[in-house]
């Protein structure tokens, strides 16, 4: 998104990403969880930032439903929404990013133009993590009665019913959620964000 005003330039930070990374023993990054209703990007983030935490490392979870009671409780869910709603966490988690904050975001996040945006403004620091459990096993699950809700006419544009997911087309990583049980998921999701926060030397 431009700036509406000419006159509004950026200021460049004294501390570097490498001397925050020094500092916390990693580096920060955004690690976009994205996937149907019920493939559980919010049960492997809560979980994953318990064990990073746990682990020494400074984390914090993004979460769709939370944000909704606060910054985004102005949003609904119709497609213009729906980007402002990606539009201003993807901002957030910038942020979080650059403190050196290892930002976990869950968030359907339907279309692919509004994670291109979110990935933009991480600057490079951006994972997209495609949780590609189907629509039946989705559906199967429905934890939260949505589904069932949704084909009952009683939620209107609802993701995988009556309104579109795009798929990623070059995630940085993919998890089967429909298959992999939540232990062995998590496992492979850990690894990769301890692997690509590692710090990395000049």
């Amino acid at each position: 998104m431009s700036v509406k005003s000419g006159n509004i330039k950026a200021i460049e930070h004294r501390v570097s990403d490498l001397e925050r990374s020094r500092r916390q023993g990693h580096q920060g990054g955004v690690f976009w969880l994205t996937g149907l209703p019920g493939s559980g990007k919010s049960t492997l983030a809560f979980e994953l930032e318990r064990r990073l935490f746990d682990a020494g490392r400074q984390v914090y979870v993004m979460d769709g439903d939370n944000l909704r009671h606060g910054l985004n409780s102005d949003l609904g869910f119709a497609p213009q929404d729906r980007a402002e709603n990606i539009r201003r966490v993807g901002e957030v988690a910038a942020l979080y990013a650059g403190s050196g904050m290892i930002t976990l975001t869950a968030f359907i996040s339907p279309y692919r133009a509004d994670r291109q945006g979110a990935r933009k403004a991480a600057k490079g620091n951006f994972h997209e993590i495609y949780l590609s459990a189907s629509l039946e096993a989705c559906e199967g699950r429905d934890p939260k009665g949505h589904y069932k809700m949704a084909r009952e006419g009683k939620i209107l544009d609802f993701t995988g019913i009556s309104a579109p997911y795009e798929a990623p087309e070059n995630p940085e990583l993919v998890i089967d959620t429909g298959v992999m049980a939540v232990e062995e998921s998590l496992r492979v999701l850990l690894d990769y964000v301890e692997s690509a926060c590692r710090v990395k030397d000049a």
